[in-house]
């Protein structure tokens, strides 16, 4: 069975056993989380579409590690003037191992 999730602001195909990692969330580790954004569940030869969610259906994650991804440069670079801004960021993340589709 695989299905479709929103969290984040952001569209997740996922199956059971999958881990993966998303926009940072409030619970801490060792927690269970349940998505219930739902978008697409497909079942075998059934596939079930939601406008926009999907009714009844839920996907429960567990939350594996809190952490942060590593450093990207952002590079700023004006020609005429000669003038350079570097930055960096790092950002926030939770990586979650799907547990079960439920319908």
């Amino acid at each position: 069975m695989i299905a479709v999730i929103e969290t984040g602001g952001k569209q997740y195909l996922v199956g059971a056993g999958q881990k993966f990692k998303i926009e940072k969330l409030p619970e801490s580790e060792g927690d269970t989380i349940v998505f219930d954004k739902v978008l697409l569940v497909i079942d075998g030869e059934t596939v079930s579409i939601g406008k926009p969610y999907l009714k009844g259906v839920s996907v429960e994650a567990d939350i594996m590690r809190q952490g942060r991804l590593r450093k990207i440069k952002i590079l700023r670079y004006h020609s005429k003037t000669r003038r350079r801004r570097r930055k960096g960021h790092r950002q926030h993340f939770t990586e979650v191992a799907i547990k079960t589709i439920k319908k």
